[in-house]
């Protein structure tokens, strides 16, 4: 069902519909390297493969999964012999700085020309010197007709499928289920054929498709966990609500549940760098740099081996002392700031690098805090509007109740501590 011309495309109009800017590189027949970025089962791999149709180059399709330096290498010596050559690299954040660090001679000298396909944000998983060399598409997410669309073309055009004559009566359950996956969706609307032909001994001429029956298949057939769909959401929000709540063997099963699933290690790992700073906070700071620690080593190691140190990590935040109080400080100065607009910098606590500014009085005034004792001195920071406003409020914790004792030495008067 993988359409071979831009007219068979469903979706993507902005990028390959009349007079878009990829369609009239495509016409014209010269394209640049490019990046297509978007969620999965949008048309990243169809679209590369429609410009190797449509253009008749030379094509080769590789994936950051499984291939690495060699086979680029191997790739870019046969397209020396073959000007013009696409090289299609599906998930190419996956390719470490090295392996994207291979492609730049060849893309820059025009050796090869290439499209990379991404559901992560090239911004971060693309090195920037690759990236200053590929144009960036952004692929949207498919929409409801464009699913429904997608389901009508196998039934009109499938030889295997037209003779069953399909009948979608309800959709609800094949669109909420593939999550605008247009892959996904394929794949379920065949898991359902499949279902009701081995449960008719003759093929039915007649096969109503109806929520009630996705839904039976899909109990049946589809994973448990599903890393774009609402079980994934399920399952990170009882992965942090069981760490929140202070049970590390919760936390380890859920975590486990990910690993299963397949989830994107450093997904794990990013959802317990915020929990550590969201959930943990300055009850105990090291959670921080354990949890920074962890997402740079799985990022560098993946897996099976770093399930020990997601396990670590998430046993130590789930068994750590909890403060939230850093969430509800910004919280209450970013309302305050709602509140008030744009306050004046009080003028002592501006700084002065020109006359101008110190005729002005920016700066006048200002005591440097190291100079007082206990390299403290009684200032003002706050504009005049809130001045005397606490935001922070320590946690009632061994780590925190240090600081509230710091803070109230200092500020017991002004702020309350």
């Amino acid at each position: 069902m993988r359409p071979v011309t831009l007219d068979d495309l469903v979706g993507q109009e902005h990028l390959t519909g009349r007079n878009s800017i990829l369609r009239k590189s495509i016409e014209q027949g010269r394209i640049p390297s490019m990046i297509l970025w978007g969620p999965p089962g949008v048309g990243k791999t169809t679209i590369a493969n429609i410009i190797a149709h449509s253009l008749q180059l030379p094509y080769f399709q590789l994936s950051a999964i499984s291939s690495g330096v060699k086979e680029v290498r191997e790739v870019i010596e046969e397209a020396k012999q073959h000007p013009g050559t696409i090289l299609f690299i599906d998930e190419i954040h996956r390719f470490n700085k090295g392996q994207q660090d291979a492609l730049l001679g060849a893309v820059e000298k025009g050796i090869i020309t290439l499209i990379g396909a991404t559901t992560e944000n090239p911004s971060f998983e693309v090195n920037s010197a690759l990236l200053s060399r590929c144009q960036v598409y952004v692929l949207k997410a498919l929409q409801e007709k464009d699913l429904i669309k997608l389901l009508q073309q196998a039934i009109e055009k499938d030889e295997a499928i037209k003779p069953l004559g399909i009948q979608l009566q309800e959709t609800e359950a094949l669109l909420t289920i593939s999550g605008g996956d247009g892959r996904k969706l394929l794949n379920l609307f065949d898991l359902v054929i499949q279902h009701q032909l081995s449960a008719n001994t003759a093929a039915p001429s007649l096969m109503v498709i109806t929520d009630a029956l996705v839904m039976e298949v899909a109990q049946k057939k589809i994973a448990l966990y599903d890393k774009q769909g609402e079980q994934h959401y399920d399952i990170i929000s009882a992965f942090i609500k069981s760490m929140r709540g202070s049970d590390p063997n919760g936390a380890l099963y859920w975590l486990a549940r990910m690993i299963e699933g397949g989830e994107d290690v450093k997904f794990i790992a990013r959802r317990m760098l915020i929990f550590a700073s969201e959930d943990v906070g300055n009850a105990n700071p090291n959670a921080l740099l354990l949890a920074n620690a962890t997402f740079d080593a799985v990022s560098k190691i993946g897996y099976p081996e770093s399930q020990i140190i997601l396990s670590q990590c998430v046993t130590y935040l789930a068994s750590s002392a909890k403060s939230n109080a850093a969430v509800v400080a910004i919280g209450a100065a970013l309302s305050a700031v709602q509140k008030n607009g744009d306050l004046p910098v009080p003028l002592h606590i501006r700084n002065a690098p020109t006359k101008l500014m110190k005729d002005m009085q920016y700066g006048k005034g200002y005591q440097y805090s190291h100079l007082g004792k206990g390299n403290f001195i009684d200032q003002e920071y706050l504009p005049e509007k809130i001045a005397g406003t606490k935001f922070y409020d320590p946690g009632n914790n061994a780590r925190e109740n240090e600081l509230r004792k710091f803070l109230r030495e200092r500020w017991k008067e002004k702020y309350g501590y």
